[in-house]
């Protein structure tokens, strides 16, 4: 985790060494969870008898899990003097490499790649990676952007 003093301070470091999260384990209770709340039930991710003899001999975490849990992986890495607040501004260009079987544990890589005003902060895009532990493709790959709320 990195706190900046100031938005220039952010604006050095664009380009810069990506910050990494703590890992976090995708356990089968998540995934159903997650399936319960989105209504998507299907078998790769719920059915673990039947996914045992599936493609991918486990079952697998939603994609769209994955990419929810972004917001609690990339909380606090960066922090900027001057704002209460940080906002989830949207994404771009997210993909999902390779699949996240259950039991796995994941972490999130985030580089600073623009910093840019905006009439309430500043809009910091941020390229992530989200690793899976002993696993060469990566998770997801996006291009979130948070929107840092600035005091007046």
């Amino acid at each position: 985790m990195t706190h900046y003093a100031s938005v220039a301070e952010l604006e050095s470091v664009v380009g810069g060494p990506a910050e990494t999260s703590d890992w976090m384990v995708i356990d089968q209770s998540r995934i159903d969870t997650f399936a319960d709340a989105t209504g998507d039930h299907q078998w790769i991710h719920v059915d673990a008898a039947r996914a045992a003899a599936g493609p991918f001999g486990t079952t697998i975490a939603h994609g769209y899990l994955t990419l929810s849990i972004l917001s609690v992986l990339l909380f606090g890495l960066v922090t900027l003097e001057g704002s209460p607040m940080i906002i989830n501004y949207g994404l771009d260009r997210v993909r999902f490499p390779t699949v996240v079987p259950v039991g796995s544990r994941v972490r999130a890589h985030a580089q600073v790649v623009s910093v840019d005003a905006a009439p309430q902060g500043v809009r910091v895009h941020l390229l992530v990676t989200m690793e899976i532990e002993s696993t060469e493709k990566p998770a997801l790959v996006a291009e979130s952007i948070a929107l840092f709320v600035l005091e007046k």
